[in-house]
């Protein structure tokens, strides 16, 4: 069977792992779940530009489903290992 492997950041990981107990399934489970949400709706246009722009802004930025997506930043006190629940995840 071929494997896909995702590279998560800790803060997206912990934001996964959180779902995943409150369902109670594996993280697995929960990215499968995305992928088929994403491929039952990837003929659209705007979900292929969604993304190739992912693809791009993944490189420097979180999700803002991740833990620290929109948390302060050291020039405002606090340090980047403090992490901050996302609104956007559970």
């Amino acid at each position: 069977m071929p494997v896909i492997k995702i590279h998560l950041e800790h803060a997206e990981n912990d934001a996964v792992l959180r779902l995943a107990e409150l369902l109670q399934v594996q993280p697995e489970d929960v990215a499968f779940a995305a992928l088929n949400r994403l491929m039952l709706v990837a003929q659209d246009r705007n979900v292929q530009n969604d993304v190739v722009l992912t693809h791009r802004w993944r490189k420097d930025n979180l999700p803002l489903w991740a833990d620290s997506a929109g948390s302060v930043h050291n020039y405002e006190g606090m340090s980047p290992v403090e992490p901050a629940k996302s609104k956007y995840s559970v």
